[in-house]
């Protein structure tokens, strides 16, 4: 099986937002990062992949398999990482333990004590003592213990220090050594990725933007500098954005051998990072 998941044509419209026609598949044994501005329609698409929403139209299928006849049977290998504390907050992680473990066929007491030890989570605090760091370690230590397949990490790292970030980019290159399990990481702190992803998918104002490998995504968008004199309406039409200063302009293209043939050596071509290529389609990014 190529694909962990696949999403085909799905829409799903609410009262002032929707996601439309998102076409969207999740290559197994990868790391798929999710971008794009807070309400790109991230969160939405993710809670279609959980079946937490039911797309309008489309169809989701998870490990080959649909939620209409296996709902169990997918969630069984799915861990899920959120960005915010979803456990009551008077329990203890031992008594989370308790109560989730069982749901699990694979559940595994010596993975989970492995992971509260390496994290340095108490087992007898109140989940409500923890930082917001403790609290998505947590949430990790359970999503790795009953061995899932496919991690959903929904806006992981924000809010959270930067050290603390590189420490769980280490641990997710860790997991991903022995090439069984899938990562679908959302965030829009893009550095995030930049170490990690084997894929990036895009999302702006609803829509799926682009789906590429990492490499095609660096390939295909560079940014172009020049002064101001070389503007005019038919060379504007190789650049998807431009920035104006006085001292010149800074654009972003997808056609970098047009933008070579038409302006030599006159522009200075630099490659566009992630966060380059959001800022200038206009999708935000949160600078880190």
């Amino acid at each position: 099986m190529e694909n962990v998941v696949e999403l085909r044509k799905v829409t799903k419209q609410f009262k002032d937002f929707s996601v439309k026609n998102i076409d969207l598949q999740v290559k197994k044994g990868f790391v798929t990062g999710f971008i794009g501005a807070n309400g790109a329609g991230k969160s939405t698409t993710i809670k279609m992949m959980m079946n937490l929403l039911k797309p309008d139209n489309g169809e989701v299928k998870v490990f080959g398999l649909d939620y209409a006849t296996h709902e169990k049977e997918i969630k069984e290998p799915i861990g899920f990482v959120y960005d915010g504390n979803v456990f009551f907050e008077g329990l203890t992680l031992k008594d989370i333990k308790r109560i989730v473990g069982p749901a699990y066929k694979r559940w595994d007491d010596s993975l989970f004590y492995h992971y509260a030890g390496k994290f340095d989570l108490p087992l007898n605090k109140a989940i409500k003592t923890f930082s917001k760091g403790m609290q998505m370690k947590a949430s990790l230590a359970i999503a790795l213990s009953h061995h899932a397949e496919l991690i959903i990490m929904d806006e992981p790292t924000a809010g959270l220090d930067p050290i603390f970030r590189r420490e769980l980019l280490d641990l997710l290159q860790e997991l991903m050594i022995d090439g069984n399990r899938t990562i679908f990481f959302s965030t829009h702190i893009t550095s995030d990725l930049d170490r990690i992803a084997d894929y990036i998918a895009f999302m702006r104002n609803g829509e799926l933007e682009f789906h590429n490998s990492i490499h095609e995504t660096g390939e295909s968008y560079a940014l172009v500098k020049g002064g101001l004199d070389l503007l005019d309406r038919d060379t504007e039409k190789h650049f998807v954005h431009v920035t104006r200063a006085s001292t010149g302009f800074e654009a972003l293209t997808d056609d970098v051998q047009a933008v070579k043939d038409t302006f030599g050596d006159m522009v200075v071509i630099e490659p566009a990072s992630l966060e380059d290529i959001m800022y200038y389609l206009k999708g935000d990014v949160q600078h880190v």
